[in-house]
């Protein structure tokens, strides 16, 4: 038998090509994140067999949720589930039948100030401009007016993530929003600016601009960056949508997808990393996880694109140009780490009780200063030695995630680089750095020094371990503007197709880009839908 899988017949002299397997699947779906399962789930429906291959034990990629102590729920990812409901998605899989419930966040966040007060963002804008008049009445009436400008380009911002990324939707959807007494023009400088400069010019005290900035830095860029100022104003639709906590963590938004893609007759397998992707005759055919091959029509890598192309395919099937392209995308030097906590209390924000700054993310980054100086560590390329935190403690709001009495106090924290100018490891480094961490917290909450009971924590090199987010980044590429929409991540793969046939994307790596959202795995459903012609 020659390489090519042929058998030579001696007499007479003809090649025999024997039939090649039948795909046992319609699809494959590598990784199952919620973007995978989202996918996953929609082509099950569309009626299409689906497998999908997870490398970990448990499905949810960065949305799970595991018991690292007994009795704590904690989740290994993200937490707040915002974008996600921006979407049919919940309803579309009717993902309450399978036991997905939520608890709205409301407040949805809050800004604990030095004197017991606190800056508390509601749903209802009337009630959070009123906790704002407490600093400021100008920025209360500034706040109303922000919202009202940057509420319809919040939801074009929205529509567009969920068509496909060309600068037609991009066009029509964000910059020709009609913002109340704006023209087109005020509309594309808003979303042009620096958040951090869109904020100097909107507020006047120092509360807000933190407070707002801290938010916006929640996506990865900083506050000088050209064209973050969406990342400021899209909030406006958390007035509209609120802000969700699905009940028993994170991972129960994942583990309802599960449920519902098997009661599809969908298969899932865990434990089984993918060695790699099958390319015959120069399309996708299949994948070899574990030592078995599992063959079917179309392939969808829902794990990082660098993965995809730097690992899951063997070196042949990437045209140099494209190798080339592929090394010059920002991948970023991480940014974030989390440390994760068990606490036998809440945190005194210095009201001499809790109250329900709790229910919500508390913006622990006093001035818009205290923002850049840790980003100047991080462009250092040293842990920000004064480090802004968003706390969460979610245990206030569904007692299920901790023993009785107890509570889990989750410290998400910025800017921490993946690649270290000191040399240092982050193996030897974590403790320390998670130290400056909890340092942040004690500074606003006194009584949390002692209470801390356990501490996990997730360095930049821990997330790429354990979650597969390269170098740390927790939107797989920089979420900067020339790596977005069309340009997400790269032009000629942006609309989730690579370039080999059979073989497509999705995930944070494509657009929109990271948070909860499933934008992504759903859009590429629709893809493969269209490419495998309609069931």
């Amino acid at each position: 038998m020659n390489s090519a899988g042929r058998f030579l017949l001696l007499a007479p002299d003809l090649w025999y090509n024997p039939p090649m397997p039948s795909p046992t699947y319609d699809v494959i779906v590598v990784g199952a994140g919620h973007n995978g399962l989202v996918c996953a789930c929609y082509l099950q429906r569309f009626g299409y067999r689906v497998l999908v291959v997870e490398r970990r034990p448990i499905v949810g990629g960065a949305v799970c949720t595991e018991e690292i102590w007994p009795g704590y729920k904690i989740d290994i990812g993200s937490s707040v589930h915002i974008m996600i409901h921006q979407t049919p998605i919940v309803k579309d899989l009717e993902l309450a039948r399978y036991g997905l419930s939520y608890i709205e966040m409301d407040p949805w966040a809050a800004f604990p100030m030095r004197d017991g007060r606190a800056i508390c963002f509601h749903r209802d804008v009337d009630r959070t401009c009123a906790s704002i008049a407490q600093v400021s009445r100008r920025d209360a009436a500034a706040y109303k007016d922000f919202i009202t400008r940057w509420a319809p380009v919040a939801r074009g911002v929205f529509r567009a993530f969920q068509e496909p990324p060309t600068m037609a939707n991009f066009g029509r959807h964000v910059i020709m929003a009609k913002s109340p007494g704006r023209n087109t023009s005020d509309t594309l400088r808003m979303i042009l600016s620096g958040y951090g400069r869109l904020l100097h010019e909107t507020f006047e005290s120092t509360e807000m601009r933190a407070a707002l900035g801290w938010l916006a830095a929640q996506s990865g860029p900083p506050p000088t960056e050209i064209g973050s100022g969406p990342f400021a104003g899209w909030h406006a639709a958390l007035h509209e949508t609120g802000a969700w906590r699905a009940r028993g963590g994170s991972g129960a938004l994942t583990a309802a997808m599960r449920r519902a893609f098997e009661a599809q007759a969908g298969e899932v397998l865990t434990d089984a990393p993918v060695e790699q992707i099958l390319v015959e005759n120069g399309r996708a055919v299949g994948v070899e996880a574990g030592g078995q091959t599992y063959r079917a029509k179309a392939v969808v890598s829902a794990c990082h694109l660098m993965t995809t192309m730097r690992t899951l395919l063997a070196p042949e099937h990437i045209p140099e140009d494209l190798k080339r392209r592929l090394d010059a995308l920002n991948v970023g030097n991480g940014f974030g780490m989390t440390v994760r906590c068990a606490a036998s209390e809440l945190p005194d924000y210095g009201a001499g009780q809790p109250h329900d700054v709790h229910q919500g993310m508390q913006l622990l980054c006093p001035t818009p200063e205290y923002l850049m100086d840790a980003y100047a560590d991080y462009v250092g390329g040293r842990p920000s030695k004064k480090p802004p935190v968003l706390a969460m403690t979610f245990s206030a709001l569904d007692p299920t995630l901790a023993p009785a009495g107890k509570h889990i106090v989750q410290l998400w924290s910025q800017y921490f680089p993946y690649d270290r100018r000191d040399g240092r490891s982050w193996d030897d480094a974590r403790e320390e750095v998670a130290d400056s961490i909890c340092e942040t917290l004690y500074d606003h909450a006194p009584n949390m020094r002692g209470a801390i009971e356990k501490r996990f924590i997730q360095t930049p090199l821990d997330l790429e371990r354990t979650l597969g987010l390269l170098r740390g980044n927790v939107m797989h590429l920089e979420m900067s503007l020339d790596q977005m929409f069309a340009f997400r991540p790269l032009p000629e793969l942006s609309e989730y197709q690579s370039h080999i046939p059979g073989l497509f994307l999705t995930g944070a790596s494509t657009h929109p880009g990271g948070g909860v959202f499933g934008a992504s795995g759903a859009s590429a459903a629709r893809v493969v839908r269209k490419a495998l012609g309609r069931r």
